[in-house]
Order: structure tokens, then sequence, then C-alpha cells
């Protein structure tokens, strides 16, 4: 095999333009989808102290947000509701007039089909207590009488417009019990994205302020154990058979090795989630002068991209999606 000085590898990262040219990994607008909250009630945008940047919307603000999506080209909106109240149950998360399904109908109405509205189908912003599902006698989170409820909330939210759901709650059977209902209910077209490979992780803090979540404890009884990597294999392979469309790994940085060894595995499109912490550590470097802000963000979606997420949920999108408009 020929070597130096006949092989000279930096002729291929000498000029922007060679380096584009060769590229193997590309970052596009529609690889992107915007996770967006939106609280019942509120009559002015509220700050996410915790990720800089972030609000919890308003309907008005987050119609505006929408439709800057859909003129951006973006992949679509993932929508989490923040209600004024809960109960034990997240009966408000069944609600045709709350605040999730409400927030699906005005996405739908303001972008039509212009992007993918996609509702996250899961119990704890809704919850006293702030676990994903109702909790049995014990206090333990009762799972087949959550996979219930999920089957109603994923009907809710197909019939307020939704084009995707997604199952987060990481209850066994989740995707099987939606994909039942919806085709029952004739949402047949409704797309599944699978929280399939979610971790109890300590990224998820920040999260926890823009959902104004009720949680004390830990999910570990229900969500991955960030050990384990061949846990994530089974998960997937149950939720495809199940007939999830879609596969997320969530979070993304600190599992990339499971994001590759899922694409590798896999013939179904596969999602990542690049998390309110993983936002939040960026957010605060840059403002304390030790990264390059810009640079940062887009070597951090571009690596997620490099590890085989075919679209990212990101806070970024609509900035980033900007930047690449103007490239």
């Amino acid at each position: 095999m020929p070597g130096f000085p006949e092989v000279r590898p930096r002729r291929l990262r000498s000029s922007e333009a060679v380096r584009r040219l060769v590229a193997e990994t590309s970052l596009e607008p529609r690889q992107l989808i915007l996770p967006m909250f939106i609280r019942e009630d509120a009559r002015e945008p509220i700050a996410i102290k915790s990720m800089p940047g972030v609000v919890q919307h308003t309907r008005d603000t987050a119609r505006k947000a929408i439709a800057e999506a859909a003129q951006l080209g973006l992949g679509g909106v993932m929508l989490f509701g923040v209600p004024s109240s809960k109960d034990e149950v997240g009966s408000g998360a069944l609600d045709p007039n709350g605040i999730l399904n409400v927030a699906i109908r005005d996405a739908v109405s303001e972008a039509g089909d212009a992007l993918l509205v996609m509702s996250d189908l899961c119990l704890d912003e809704f919850t006293s207590h702030g676990h994903c599902g109702v909790l049995d006698s014990a206090g333990r989170v009762d799972n087949d009488a959550t996979l219930a409820l999920y089957a109603e909330m994923g009907v809710a939210q197909a019939t307020a417009g939704a084009h995707v759901v997604g199952p987060s709650g990481m209850m066994d059977g989740q995707v099987g019990v939606v994909r039942t209902a919806l085709d029952a209910a004739g949402f047949i077209d409704t797309v599944i994205m699978a929280y399939a490979v979610k971790y109890a992780s300590a990224f998820f803090g920040p999260f926890r302020e823009a959902v104004d979540s009720s949680l004390t404890g830990d999910r570990k009884t229900y969500q991955q154990d960030n050990a384990n990597a061949r846990d994530a294999i089974r998960e997937v392979d149950l939720d495809i058979a199940e007939g999830a469309d879609i596969v997320m790994v969530k979070p993304a940085l600190p599992y990339l090795d499971i994001l590759r060894q899922i694409r590798d595995h896999v013939n179904v499109p596969v999602a990542a989630y690049n998390i309110s912490g993983e936002y939040a550590m960026v957010e605060a470097a840059a403002a304390n002068g030790w990264i390059d802000r810009d640079k940062a963000i887009l070597e951090t979606l571009t690596s997620i991209r490099r590890a085989g997420a075919d679209t990212i949920l990101t806070y970024w999108a609509t900035e980033v999606a900007q930047q690449l408009h103007y490239r």
C-alpha cells in the first residue's frame, strides 16, 4: 500500500470547496424537528431559565413559530402541552379541549401539510405525580392500566389532526395498543414515532422545568439503564414488531454508540432527540465564552447525523435551518 509522499489525505481538506464536495454527512432543514412547549392560558411567552432562548409558548406565539418552521422547510414540530391543572390520571391529555390537543389543531390549521405536526404521547406533563403513567395502590407505575390511557390519547391526538404521534412513556406494549386503537378509529395513515430507546438520564433536568414537571424521585423502573446496550436492541425490535414506523434514541449525545447500533440493525427511519441538557450545556459554555456557539451547534448536530440519525429533534432547529439557507 503506497504511503507518504504519494498519498496526501490533506488534499481533500485543502479548501472549503473541496471539503464540501467530499463531505460524507449532510445537515439539512428537512432533517430537523423543532420541539415546542405550549402553556395553557399563557398571555405571553414564558422563558425557560435553564434553556436560554426556549420558551413556553402562548397559542398565538406557537402559531407564529410553526409558520416560520414551515417556511424554513423543517421536517416537523413536536408539541408538548403544559396544562394549568393536573390530576392523578392525567385526564387533561384525553380532553379534546386540553392544551395539547388544542395546540395540535392550531398547528395543523397554521401549517397544513407543509410540515409534520407531531405530538408527545405521554402522561407525565398531565399527572400530578409527574410519572408517565397512572399509579397503583402501592405507588408504582401500572403498566397495563397506563396502556389503556395511551390508546385513548393516541386517538385524541389523531382526531385533533396530528400527523405523527410519539409514544414516549416506555411502557411495555405501548406501540401495539396505540397502533391498534388508531387503526380501529380509522387513522391508518397516522405515523407512530416510537421513543423506543429512552434512557433514564441526568440530562433531562431542564426539560422538567420546561413542562413544569411535578415528578419526585426518578423513572428508573421504566426508562432504560444507561449501562445497557443490548436492551436497546430488544426494545427497538419489539416496537417495530408492534407497528412503529420510526424509532427514536433519546438522549442523543451520551448514546451515539447506541444510535449507531440501532441504525445498523433496523430498516426503518431512526430519529434522535438532542435533549434539553445537551442544549443547556452548549448554551452555558458559550455564554461563558468557553466555546464558539455556532460552530459547536453545527458540530453537535452533525455528529448525531454521522452516528446514524435520519432526523434530529433539536431546540436549535429553526436557528440552524436559517443558517443552512444562507450558507
